[in-house]
């Protein structure tokens, strides 16, 4: 009998183990970005971090993913909201911000310690957060100077502050109206689902 009633209390503390060990692998993602994150223009469920969840529950983990995406975001938005967000834990944080300013021709230096402050503010609040951030690029238009520099910002910060970079999510969007809505600024759903498969491709490797 008291043979019988340890093996249960046995079983019993291997189960209670490897219920809590499955609690701390499951992760949570924030995705912070601008309308691009947001999925401007089609149904949320086809933006690209509800297409990063249907991955992830393909394989049947348990992280979660939160759209932190705000149409017409700055930066400096992101720097101003980037606490209020953070109220909640997160693991891993994938940065897609300023191509707003781009577009706006905001001063390039503003930009970049707008972005260095939210990766700051991210690690004040977990240091072991894994951060990725996303190359962006903005319309020629703006001239060679500007659209060259701005590239660079990303390289830039992600080598500063030891972060996997993304260089060009939209790199193989442009110029295809099947993939970018009439505005050529923002992705169809089936170009989301590209923009999906890039970062799943950096993304996959931190969560097994």
């Amino acid at each position: 009998m008291k043979s019988i009633v340890l093996r249960y209390i046995i079983l019993l503390f291997v189960t209670l183990l490897s219920m809590t060990a499955m609690a701390q692998e499951s992760q949570t993602i924030l995705f912070f970005g601008d309308s691009i994150t947001a999925g401007f223009g089609i149904e949320k469920e086809q933006a690209f971090p509800a297409l990063i969840q249907d991955k992830i529950d393909s394989l049947g983990l348990d992280d979660e993913v939160i759209n932190g995406g705000l149409s017409g975001e700055t930066s400096a938005g992101g720097l101003r909201r980037i606490d209020w967000v953070l109220q909640r834990p997160v693991d891993i944080m994938i940065l897609e911000l300023g191509g707003n300013d781009g577009l706006r021709g905001i001063d390039l230096s503003s930009t970049q310690k707008n972005l260095q402050g939210i990766i700051d503010k991210a690690k004040a609040k977990n240091p072991d957060m894994e951060i990725i951030i996303t190359g962006m690029q903005v319309p020629p238009n703006l001239g060679h100077e500007y659209t060259a520099q701005f590239q660079e910002i990303y390289p830039t910060l992600a080598e500063e502050n030891n972060l996997e970079l993304i260089p060009l999510i939209m790199d193989r969007l442009g110029g295809d109206e099947e993939l970018m809505q009439a505005d050529d600024t923002h992705p169809t759903a089936k170009g989301h689902k590209l923009i999906a498969d890039v970062i799943w491709d950096v993304l996959r490797p931190y969560l097994e």
